[in-house]
């Protein structure tokens, strides 16, 4: 009886060491395209105890070789297709930096051989193609995360719970600036803006690359809740650089008590992404990552805080896909990187499109 108890022991001890070298070994994560300018930022951290980078897709020989002189990774990495790289690497997920068109064919690829998917913002072009990829989610029972810039800002998360603590009270109107002087004025690789300005593999110009920022965080501070309507002016103010596309978006949100209003721009003198949040009682001003000011009513004079970093794996994008495939952490629908929050910033877009275009409000059911 005693040596029973004792293999048991043994065993179990085993199967728990066994368990421990999985959760700790870094997660397989596969890269599907580069022509995305925020792969640089993935490939800068490559060396990382929570994620190894095992393969690489990408067709583009010329933009391989530009990568791989200025990072330093091993072209052994590379791969001419998805399905080559998957098949030779074995990813745990796929982080997909090719243009929104494609996020669909990333995930009809991924889906089925059960590897998770992170896409760039946003999601999809259109609501056609986002349905089409929550379907193949539920069937194959996959994580389909979208990465934005915002999520891991601290002042954004700060603004979320005073908000939820009732210290501004209930809002009324919140204002979203995104955007930057261009892609062309601040020099984006070419092969970025050859499909940036593409309208039908980015879904539009500057109402859909920073039009989804304020639509996936009001989103979120609106509980996952839809706007009753949608409106949109969009024009092109440099037609000799963005043909087909808009570069200046103006979209306004209504919803129920709230007006929400998200200017999204390739025209703005200097990058931006800040956030003004005014209840009924008070406001809330994310001016970037780490500094927000707040007052809490009419007669409290405004203070200002700088915060520190979100902590690990709350980081950065690529701890935290590493997170999740481990089961780290659990993505709830209301999360910024849901694909529920997701699929509605995309419905908001289509009608922010179809808005523009007709000259007319649009009421979503």
């Amino acid at each position: 009886m005693k040596k029973a108890s004792i293999l048991l022991c043994i065993i179990s001890l085993t199967l728990l060491s066994d368990l421990f070298s999985q959760q700790s070994k870094p997660v397989r994560i596969g890269i599907a395209g580069l022509t995305h300018g925020h792969v640089n930022g993935l490939l800068r951290v490559m060396d990382n105890e929570a994620f190894e980078i095992v393969g690489i897709a990408e067709s583009n020989a010329e933009l391989v070789d530009k990568l791989v002189d200025r990072f330093k990774f091993s072209r052994d990495l590379v791969y001419p297709s998805l399905d080559k790289m998957i098949q030779n690497t074995r990813p745990q997920a796929v982080a997909a930096f090719n243009s929104t068109y494609e996020h669909l064919e990333v995930v009809e690829i991924c889906a089925p051989k059960g590897i998770h998917v992170m896409v760039e913002k946003p999601l999809a072009v259109n609501m056609d193609h986002a349905l089409r990829m929550k379907k193949l989610v539920d069937k194959h029972n996959i994580m389909l995360i979208t990465n934005y810039e915002t999520t891991w800002y601290p002042t954004n998360h700060k603004a979320f719970h005073m908000i939820a603590e009732g210290e501004v009270g209930e809002i009324r109107k919140v204002v979203i600036h995104d955007g930057h002087a261009g892609p062309k004025e601040i020099g984006v690789g070419p092969e970025f803006f050859e499909w940036l300005v593409d309208p039908k593999l980015n879904g539009g110009g500057a109402i859909t690359d920073f039009g989804c920022y304020g639509a996936n965080l009001i989103t979120w501070l609106m509980n996952g809740k839809k706007p009753l309507s949608v409106s949109s002016m969009t024009h092109t103010n440099k037609p000799e650089i963005y043909k087909v596309v808009d570069d200046e978006a103006t979209i306004i949100l209504q919803y129920p008590k709230t007006q929400v209003v998200i200017q999204a721009s390739w025209n703005w003198p200097f990058s931006r992404k800040d956030m003004e949040v005014y209840g009924q009682t008070g406001t809330i001003f994310c001016d970037n990552h780490r500094e927000l000011r707040y007052r809490f009513s009419a007669q409290a004079p405004e203070e200002k805080m700088i915060l520190e970093p979100r902590p690990y794996p709350y980081d950065n994008p690529y701890t935290f896909l590493a997170a999740v495939v481990r089961g780290d952490i659990d993505v709830s629908p209301g999360d910024l990187s849901s694909l529920e929050n997701n699929l509605v910033v995309v419905e908001i877009l289509d009608a922010a499109r179809k808005s523009a275009s007709e000259g007319k409000v649009v009421y979503l059911e």
